[in-house]
């Protein structure tokens, strides 16, 4: 918990790669080695980097497999929990892609409009105001990596048109909007995860897009 008053608050909210799953090996990256922990470093005690990762977690689809995956269903607590919330880094819809949800583009891209919803409804910042949305494009799933070839067939496709679809819901929220597939790719062990040098790299870029804000 960072205890300056005045910190800007930055809320991280997504999936696997937000809460560091490490490739193959199902444990967890240290927080220092997580773009959560290491974009607090880089920004710092006037900023207050809260960490709000679940794997599987999906923007607005029950697991049949799995509990409480639905986002839509825990961003309402999550946000009220939290605010006041200056900043909003929303990172879904990898999971939404697996093969078992028969999910085109356009529905991931609706589940992230509802996510936008009740994010504008839900949360506000010091100010009382809609807080700053940074809505990222998630890395592209490589469905050719034979552990994600069965769940994640057909993935790659999709995922590649979610930026597209991204953008456009961010100029009509008034959101900010960054490709993270022009960061970063996917570990080439599993086609999903991020290897530690991924996550850096998310963490500097976020910093500076951070930075110009204030």
């Amino acid at each position: 918990m960072n205890t300056n008053p005045l910190a800007i608050k930055v809320l991280c909210f997504g999936d696997s790669n937000t809460w560091g799953y490490v490739p193959v090996s199902e444990t967890r990256y240290p927080v220092d080695v997580r773009w959560t922990g290491v974009l607090q470093s880089l920004l710092g005690e006037d900023y207050w980097v809260v960490e709000e990762g679940f794997n599987g977690r999906t923007t607005n689809i029950e697991d049949p497999d799995s509990p409480a995956k639905n986002g839509l269903q825990y961003l309402y607590p999550c946000l009220r929990t939290h605010n006041p919330i200056d900043i909003i880094i929303l990172l879904l819809g990898t999971n939404d892609t697996k093969l078992k949800f028969n999910r085109g583009a356009g529905d991931i891209a609706a589940g992230i409009k509802a996510l936008l919803d009740e994010i504008r409804q839900t949360a506000w910042n010091k100010e009382g105001k809609i807080p700053r949305i940074l809505l990222l494009a998630p890395p592209l799933v490589d469905d050719t990596v034979e552990s994600a070839r069965e769940e994640f067939a057909g993935a790659a496709e999709k995922s590649a048109l979610l930026p597209a679809l991204y953008a456009k819901l961010a100029r009509e929220y008034g959101a900010h909007f960054q490709d993270g597939s022009q960061w970063v790719s996917p570990s080439s062990k599993d086609g999903i995860h991020l290897e530690p040098a991924g996550h850096r790299m998310i963490a500097e870029k976020l910093m500076k897009k951070i930075s110009s804000f204030y």
